[in-house]
């Protein structure tokens, strides 16, 4: 954890952090393309390594992380950069259990209004778009249904999802 002084860096453990990693930086020369032609769509959450959880090395896949593992605009506008520009032939979609935006939208927005102090009718909240899920696998079938609406990757694009558990490391496969 940082230092709490005034003068202190917020941010010395990051900085400190990089410095070690460099000094045993290997992957010089890495292609900035998805070696394995896969794209993961998944969660910001902390508890998911998406490389390790499907068993890749830094180079094979593009990941893409949004709150949810939702398609998102932004997520979708990642993704056409990541299957047209950077090498993925195939997406997976990898949601997970225990996630933050499991309930409604208003339960989601009451959250935002409780951390921000502000009311839950604020505009800002109101106009907050948090893509709230029922479970891990609820959003999925929308999510793939705006994957294929969108003409720059259409319907024939390899699209495959999986409710990775936080607690076992597994994945169980959702057919979409």
């Amino acid at each position: 954890m940082a230092d709490a002084t005034p003068d202190a860096d917020p941010f010395a453990d990051v900085w400190a952090g990089n410095t070690a990693y460099a000094e045993r930086f290997a992957l010089e020369g890495l292609e900035g393309y998805a070696a394995r032609g896969l794209t993961v769509v998944t969660c910001m959450d902390t508890r998911i390594d998406p490389l390790a959880v499907l068993g890749l090395a830094p180079g094979d896949a593009k990941i893409i992380r949004s709150a949810g593992a939702r398609i998102t605009d932004n997520a979708l506008r990642s993704l056409v950069l990541a299957v047209h520009l950077l090498g993925g032939s195939r997406v997976l979609l990898m949601p997970h259990t225990d996630c933050g935006l499991v309930g409604t939208d208003d339960e989601v927005r009451a959250k935002v209004a409780a951390a921000t102090g502000r009311a839950v009718d604020d505009p800002t909240i109101v106009a907050y778009e948090p893509c709230a899920i029922a479970s891990p696998s609820a959003g999925l079938a929308e999510d793939v249904a705006r994957i294929r609406a969108e003409p720059l990757l259409g319907p024939d694009l390899v699209v495959g999802a999986a409710v990775y558990d936080v607690h076992t490391g597994t994945l169980e496969q959702v057919p979409v």
